[in-house]
């Protein structure tokens, strides 16, 4: 009987290649486990890359999984960070894994990558393990220990290398369609293509293809792309943008009450009403007790009492935290600070509250959780509400003490030995506590059958109501700043660390840690959002800045949408706060999310300037993609501006008509990056058929898929740059401006503008759809030329039509290139002269007669370089769809060294 997917065994190997060794950790050391032996490991014999080890298996195998053994100890040659390759041949691997070890000495078992993108099952040989960094950077790599599981039945194996090599062959032969359709072999195209029964591509790709680059149909082309983003098949690709982040200042009319300057208050949000509840926090001088809402429909905040303890609610407090409970409509608070001189025996209980959002009442659930089984009175902690099953979550926080003798106090600050509160629940329907995990420093924690958990503060925990688990990250503990990821299942009580598909300990790539974070989730997108700003501690005030993080969950990444390194001045706490275009950075601040509308709101803070300031602004912050609008606008802008060059060459009066209609119409002319783009294209009447098309510099205005183009806006937009003369929008070329226009800017002129798009191509957030080395790539294969190459070469046939027969006659008889007569759906007409003789592909040909060959080499470039940039064309748009719709990423030229 055949092997089976779930036929997992230990894999035996050998060390078949390794990049060095030290003294006697030899690479064979790595098959035995003794984690007790210090000497028991590999070891490189320096830290300087490549360092490798390359592991041979008895025979071709499905790997699936990688353990790694460890010393008992932890020690700074652990890897931090390391990549996995495999492969049947040594010298052609992929990427397996990528990610890193724990420092410490539980072993650990990562899934290795065994099936192609098509879902079939990867045999392996050969397992290639690359140390990239060490837990202590200075030190050498070791590995202590490898175990590879996996399946090696040979007939399974056999099976699945017989799909494994069919599979490629497919590939291959869709490379080479890809190919010939790009070079123009239409012949061998349908004959390969009949012959193996391959398709390059989905029928609506070919399609597009012969509408768009054979026939030249910008009309049914443009119909064709609104169907498909009608359909969704270009969502994906929409999903995969960055969001670009939109700050603004909320204001409310200035007669209207709203709240005071505070820090350490509490927002928290019904989704249900989309009102923001804000209780308490210090003003800078004492404690707060009001309570106010805020609709964010109507954008007013309102007053709903000042005092809560005159209503039988809670006494003025700050650093609490709070929960919304939308089944009953009803607000939970716990927890408050006091500073050590005002904490007795007598307010130190940890009182539990609720407030009715219906009747407006409040309600003492319990005089001091300690009594029943709850935490004791703590501060910096977190709460959470799981509404399914009411019960409430909360982590961490330190534990206050009764009032304690100075020198107690100086030394729990000097070591930052405080105690931490660890995870308890609380069941809203049966009013009853359950104490889950103890925090690792409680009495009870060494013994073994308690389950114990590193408590903290400063941290973030959210709930997903979908995955039914609590997420656990960053804070602080004493003086340790914390980077774990920890994941709690409400309903099996399991406790688990999250490991990165990508290794995250470089600061770089994460959120800061020691930074006062606010986090909030998204359950319907499986996604984490961080807000770091200012730290409180002053040592860390050197890297204050505002960055804001998104976890994917479904991913297992982090990500920086951005960055700001917003100065503290006058205007943030002052109140012409509308001056600034971003809040500035602050601690003890609260931000919610409104997971209806998809915006966040953040309240106050302190701006950690002076003792006694604090905060009242309050921003939205929205987190914004392109759309299927922008996308649909982008695809008009690329289509017309290709239809508008072609137009410009052979009829420049119908160009102005159309640059006046159609091209106006796409454009935003508010948007200055848009608008320079438009000035270019104005440009092109006024250039010879010679020189470059406008926008040949590879620039395309990203903000037609950042911004929502509301099309046109406003009178006759004056094109005023020196490239555009006095032509305008109403008018382009009109009244002699064409004869009148000013020099063309100069080269470093060019530069400057060409570094001004992609600066602000950054901060839209949102890049072309095709990279410019994928570009390159596709114009390689496509004519062995870049566009602006094909420009260049025109220009200098221009100049002179003896050169251009001397570039023919100066090629061989036998290998002059021509472009068929007999094809008339030739996509390139591949040809010497203007083209790099090493990288194009050769016809053998006879030699021609020289008399009409410069006229000929003419049309015959002319009609090469549309053909060139219709394919480019084509390109942009196929990364726009879903990749199994469409042609190999990858072309013939990839794999070809000369």
């Amino acid at each position: 009987m055949a092997g089976t997917i779930s036929d997992i065994k230990k894999l035996e190997y050998d060390i078949h290649k390794y990049s060095s060794y030290s003294s006697s950790y030899l690479p064979e050391n790595i098959r035995e486990d003794n984690p007790a032996n210090q000497t028991s490991r590999w070891s490189s014999n320096t830290n300087t890359p490549p360092q490798f080890l390359i592991l041979k298996l008895e025979r071709p195998a499905i790997v699936t999984r990688i353990k790694f053994g460890k010393y008992e100890k932890t020690h700074v040659c652990n890897l931090r960070k390391l990549k996995i390759l495999g492969g049947l041949e040594e010298d052609r691997m992929m990427l397996l894994f990528e990610g890193g070890l724990r420092n410490d000495s539980v072993p650990e078992t990562f899934n290795l990558k065994h099936r192609t993108n098509s879902g079939e099952l990867l045999p392996i040989k050969y397992i290639q393990i690359v140390p990239l960094l060490s837990w202590g950077p200075s030190f050498n790599f070791c590995i202590w220990y490898v175990e590879l599981l996996g399946i090696e039945d040979s007939i399974f194996i056999l099976s699945n290398l017989r799909k494994y090599n069919m599979l490629r062959e497919i590939e291959i032969v869709r490379l080479f369609l890809k190919h010939c359709r790009q070079q123009g072999y239409v012949r061998a195209f349908n004959a390969l293509q009949e012959e193996t029964g391959v398709r390059l591509e989905d029928d609506k790709m070919t399609e597009l293809h012969e509408i768009l680059v054979n026939r030249g149909d910008f009309k049914k082309t443009e119909e064709m792309l609104i169907d498909f983003i009608a359909t969704g098949l270009m969502d994906d690709y929409l999903a995969r943008q960055e969001y670009k982040p939109q700050w603004s200042l909320q204001l409310t009319p200035e007669n209207e009450p709203r709240p005071g300057r505070r820090g350490g208050h509490q927002l928290i949000i019904d989704p249900q009403t989309s009102t923001i509840y804000l209780y308490g926090g210090w003003d800078g001088n004492e404690d707060l007790s009001d309570l106010w809402s805020y609709d964010v429909r109507t954008n007013r905040w309102t007053l709903i009492h000042e005092r809560s303890e005159q209503l039988d609610g809670p006494t003025p407090r700050a650093c609490h935290k709070m929960v919304y409970d939308t089944s009953s409509s009803q607000i939970f608070m716990l927890g408050r600070y006091l500073d050590s001189m005002s904490r007795t025996e007598e307010n130190i209980n940890s009182d539990f509250y609720l407030y009715n959002t219906v009747t407006r009442t409040w309600f003492q659930i319990c005089n001091d959780t300690s009594q029943v089984g709850g935490p004791q009175l703590v501060f910096d902690h977190q709460m959470c509400i799981d509404v399914d099953k009411q019960t409430i979550y909360v982590f961490g926080g330190r534990i206050l003490e009764p009032k304690v003798s100075l020198s107690l106090r100086n030394e729990e600050e000097t070591t930052g030995q405080y105690r931490y509160s660890g995870l308890f629940s609380y069941h809203i329907s049966t009013n009853t506590w359950t104490h889950i995990l103890v925090d690792c420093g409680h009495p009870s924690a060494s013994s073994p059958h308690v389950e114990s958990i590193r408590s903290r503060v400063t941290h973030s925990m959210l709930f997903h109501h979908k995955h039914r688990k609590l997420y656990i990250f960053g804070g602080q503990r004493g003086k340790e700043y914390m980077t774990d990821f920890l994941i709690y299942d409400v309903d099996t009580n399991e406790l688990s660390n999250m490991t990165p598909e990508k290794n995250n300990a470089d600061a770089k790539n994460v959120p800061q840690s020691g930074f006062t974070q606010r986090a909030t989730i998204d359950c319907e997108k499986d996604e984490i959002y961080v807000l770091t700003s200012l730290s409180k501690e002053k040592e860390r005030r050197d890297l204050n800045l505002n960055s804001f993080w998104l976890f994917s969950l479904g991913k297992k990444e982090w990500s920086c949408v951005y960055k700001s390194e917003h100065s503290n001045g006058e205007n943030c706490y002052q109140k012409n706060q509308s001056t600034c275009h971003e809040p500035c950075p602050r601690y003890a601040h609260q931000i919610v999310y409104d997971s209806t509308n998809q915006v966040h709101f953040l309240f106050g803070g302190n701006p950690g300037t002076n003792s006694n300031v604090r905060l009242d602004d309050f921003w939205v912050l929205r987190l914004e993609k392109p759309n299927r609008d922008n996308i649909l606008r982008y695809c008009k802008y690329l289509l017309r501006k290709q239809e508008y060059e072609e137009i410009t060459k052979s009829d420049p009066l119908a160009a102005i008509l159309y640059l006046q209609t159609k091209l106006y119409d796409i454009i935003d002319h508010s948007d200055p990056v848009q608008l320079k783009e438009f000035h270019k294209l104005a440009s092109l009447l006024f250039k010879s058929d010679s020189c470059t098309a406008a926008g040949s510099d590879g620039m395309e205005p990203t903000s037609l898929l950042s911004h929502s183009l509301s099309g046109g806006g406003g009178g006759g937009v004056v094109c005023s740059n020196a490239s555009v003369g006095s032509a305008n929008a109403g008018g382009v070329g009109g009244g002699g401006g064409g004869s009148k226009h000013k020099q063309p800017p100069s080269s470093n002129d060019d530069e400057d503008d060409r570094k001004g798009e992609a600066n602000q191509a950054k901060v839209m957030r949102v890049e072309s759809p095709k990279a410019s080395t994928t570009e390159e790539a596709d114009t390689s294969s496509i004519s062995s030329m870049s566009s602006s190459d094909c420009s260049s070469s025109q220009t200098n046939a221009s100049q002179s039509q003896t050169k251009a027969e001397q570039d023919v006659t100066a090629a061989p008889s036998s290998m002059v290139l021509v472009k068929s007569t007999t094809d008339s759906n030739d996509v390139v007409a591949p040809r010497m002269g203007s083209a790099a003789p090493d990288t194009i592909g050769l016809i053998a040909t006879p030699s021609t007669s020289r008399g009409t060959g410069a006229s000929r080499n003419r049309a015959a470039d002319q009609q090469f370089e549309l053909k060139i940039r219709r394919c480019l064309l084509f390109n942009k748009l196929v990364d726009l769809l879903p990749e199994p719709l469409c042609q190999p990423k990858k072309n013939i030229s990839d794999f070809v060294l000369l």
